[in-house]
Formats: C-alpha cells, structure tokens, sequence
C-alpha cells in the first residue's frame, strides 16, 4: 500500500511540475486579449528578449488586411506567444490524463513550448505575401519557406546571444518547426512522435497554431467564431503515438476546417485584399534591383533586418531609382486600386488538371480592336481555398476512440458523419484585375473569351462602375 501511495504522488508531483503555471515567481507574466495571462519560462524569454524575435511586432499577422478590417493590425509577435503558450497546455493536459503511460518529461514539455514559441520567427513581410507571392517572382521554382528560415534564425539567435540551451533540445525545436512542412522530419526521430504534432501537424492539419490564429484572427476582424478548440484540447488522447480524438468532437473539428477555410474566403483572400497584395508585390519587384531585397533571404544576420517597414522605407525614399515603386504605394494610400474585372471558380472537373492562370493567358484571348493589351496592364490572382488536405476531406486522416476506456482508434466515413457534409474540399478561384481603370472593359472582355475558350462558360457578372457606365452608353 505504501508503494502504491508513493507511485501516486510521484505522479502527482509530475503532474504539478508540467502544469504550464508553475513557478510564476520566476517567469514574465504577459496579457494576452485572447488567451489571458501568458508566463514565460525563463528560457524562453531569453529568445523573446532578442531584437530578431522582437522584429515579430513588425510583422503584421494578415499583412494588408488592416485595410479592409481596420481591427486586424495585431502581429506574429502576440500570434507567437499565444502558440507557445497553448503548446504548454497541450503537454500539461497530455501529461495529467496520460503522464505514466506517455513518460512525458519537462525536456519534452520545454522542446514543445520553444518550438511554438519560435515557429514564426522566419516570418518574412506581410504575411504570406513575401513567401508565395514576390519571391516566386524573383527565383523561379524557389523552394524557400519560413520555416526554413524560421529554423536558421534560431541557431543565429543562439549563436548570436550565447543563449545556454542542450543541443539535442535545440534540434528537436528545429524539427518540430519543420514538421509540417516536412511531414519526414516528423520522422527523424520514433521516440514520442506525437510531440511533433502539437505545434504543426502535417500528418493531420490540426494543431496549436491554428487553434491560436483562428481565433486571434476571427476576434480582431470582428467575425464570429463558432469553432472551440478547448473541447479539442480536453478531448484528445495519444493512442499509438498518434493524437487522436473522441468521436463524439468529429463536429468540432469539422468545424476546424471550415472555419479556416471562411476566413481564407472573407479576409485572406478578399478581392480588395488581394488587389493591394498584387500592387505591393509589383512595388517590391521594381524596388529590388535597388534595395537587393531578396539577397538576404539566406543569411539570418540580414534577413531579420526585413519587416512591414520596407513599406515606409520605399514611400519616403527620395531616390529616382524607387519612383515607381512608390507611385504605387501612394495609389494603395489614396485607394486607387488595381480594378476588379470579373473572377471564376474552376469548374470540379477541372480541378485536378487546372494550372494557374496568367495574365498572358488573358492577353492572348483579347479579340476585340481599341486597346492592345500588354501582360503589364493584367494582374491576375489564382485562389485556393482547401481544408487543409487539397481536394481530400480532412476528417479521413484523423484517428478517433469511442471513449476513454477504448483502446481502438478508427477513422469516421463520410456518411456517418452527415449526408450534408460537401462532395468536393477545394475551391480554385481565377480573378481578373485591370492596372489601369481605362482598360477594365477590354481586361473583362478578354477574361470572357478566356472562359469561352477553356470552359465554353462565362463566369458569372460582376459589374464595376466602369462597365456599368460603359453598358449606359
């Protein structure tokens, strides 16, 4: 009997020492408007106290968003703390529901944190514009990510600050940051792979870091947001090294998903959102030769010196060289926007074979005379809109349990889910936009003879006040 009381409270003392509250007298108390107070372990703040993780503040978390939802100006900085701190919970709750049978330690607890807390430190300007958008432009085939760079920046911090930190814990950090952009770094190590899941899951699409920025996002734009990650964090379990959830939550995770994929829709994607992406990237692109932005993607040292600032930096350059970069930054101030022509879904049959539309591929549709379209006057904007897994359901990669005392993990059929669940999980979205206001009829009129061309369709009309001024005459 004495054995089994002190098995019990060597756990229990396990269990106190992993809770992520513990020993506040020694760590930085920081509040947070969506998760409460956040404590950093002292670790931790020694890279929060660094000017490469401070320049996060600099980064704004929806890069033009601010724009169309005024609220939407917070940044990767408090993103990254709430990532670092729902981490901690994750463990501490893994820990407390399945401590003896996990062997979960305060080395893996402190990895998991760490990991959360640096994932976005590679982050380039305005959000995902710097990554998918403008480098692709300058390096053809560019394999470059933030992760990458996220996982570059932390040696050069370590280095850089003499930060005393155990190797083997730093190379699981970088491991973790890498896992969903590498699913096989996941694999890099057997021993307690359902860790690597926590922070970013490639196996299955849900983790803390969404749990974080879907909620951030949806309160700072003034959404309502009908997804709860609590019950996910209550409810889930390691069974096999895998996480997974009780089955009852199927409803909660869809919810995961979709609720991600309106936010993509209504505020990532947002044509006004996306015409400003398409502006600032081409200012980026005529300031480059210039300023040499894209020689610093590889060399932390530089690279952290790179935030949403470059945006002031090139509107109040006085250098010739910048002029058009800065002309059109001032038609982004003054809301003189690239011109919304029309857009498309791409019919579900076409999905699997669709490549991403050009604006020569509008160009070349033009048959009307007037104006002679040039691939300058076109911008065009290729949307995708998933739930996380492309033109798979999600839900199909992610193992349930009946309840607590099961010990067989499963996966749920569509069809005993709902039968109003979608036949399709991805939507690719064309949109057409003129540079220039003079040319939107003739950017319209050529974006119909591309769908006739491809589809034998048009897409359905979406006027703008020059096209109805146009069609009065």
């Amino acid at each position: 009997m004495g054995a089994f009381y002190n098995e019990e409270f060597s756990l229990l003392q396990q269990r106190v020492n992993f809770h992520p509250l513990q020993d506040r007298r020694s760590s930085k108390q920081i509040h947070d408007n969506v998760h409460g107070n956040i404590y950093l372990d002292q670790l931790c703040l020694k890279f929060v106290d660094t000017e490469q993780f401070q320049r996060l503040r600099d980064l704004k978390q929806l890069g033009f968003a601010h724009l169309v939802y005024p609220g939407a100006v917070h940044s990767r900085f408090e993103h990254s703390l709430g990532v670092y701190w729902l981490a901690g919970d994750a463990v501490h709750k893994l820990q407390m529901y399945q401590g003896s049978e996990l062997n979960i330690d305060g080395f893996d607890a402190q990895t998991v944190k760490l990991a959360g807390l640096l994932h976005d430190v590679g982050h380039g300007p305005f959000s995902h514009l710097f990554e998918r958008e403008f480098l692709p432009q300058v390096f053809t085939g560019s394999k470059w990510s933030h992760e990458q760079m996220s996982v570059k920046m932390v040696d050069y911090i370590v280095d850089e600050h003499c930060i005393d930190v155990d190797s083997d814990k730093l190379k699981r950090v970088k491991e973790m940051i890498l896992a969903s952009h590498d699913i096989s770094v996941g694999n890099a190590t057997k021993e307690k792979h359902f860790l690597y899941d926590i922070v970013a899951n490639g196996r299955t699409g849900i983790d803390v870091d969404k749990f974080d920025y879907i909620e951030r996002d949806c309160r700072a734009c003034g959404l309502g947001c009908n997804f709860e990650f609590q019950r996910l964090m209550e409810c889930m379990r390691v069974m096999d090294d895998e996480i997974c959830y009780r089955a009852k939550e199927y409803l909660t995770i869809y919810k995961l998903f979709t609720t991600r994929a309106d936010l993509y829709r209504t505020v990532y994607t947002h044509a006004k959102v996306k015409a400003m992406e398409l502006m600032f990237v081409d200012a980026l692109l005529k300031a480059n030769s210039f300023l040499e932005i894209s020689s610093h993607i590889h060399d932390p040292a530089e690279y952290w010196k790179l935030d949403d600032t470059i945006l002031k930096t090139i509107e109040t350059a006085p250098n010739e060289e910048l002029r058009e970069s800065r002309d059109l930054i001032l038609r982004i101030r003054r809301r003189d926007l690239y011109q919304f022509c029309n857009e498309y879904t791409v019919p579900k049959d076409k999905l699997e074979h669709f490549k991403d539309i050009t604006p020569q591929d509008i160009v070349c549709s033009q048959k009307t005379t007037g104006f002679t379209l040039k691939e300058e006057d076109v911008a065009v904007s290729n949307v995708k809109i998933d739930l996380t897994r492309g033109k798979d359901n999600p839900l199909e990669s992610i193992k349930f349990f009946e309840d607590y005392d099961s010990a067989e993990k499963f996966n749920i059929q569509d069809d005993r889910i709902s039968h109003l669940l979608p036949s399709n999980f991805q939507d690719r979205i064309v949109r057409v936009y003129s540079k220039k206001p003079e040319l939107v009829e003739a950017v319209s009129e050529a974006f119909e003879n591309f769908q006739l061309k491809m589809y034998g369709i048009k897409a359905q009309v979406h006027e703008t006040p020059e096209k109805k001024k146009h069609r009065r005459k």
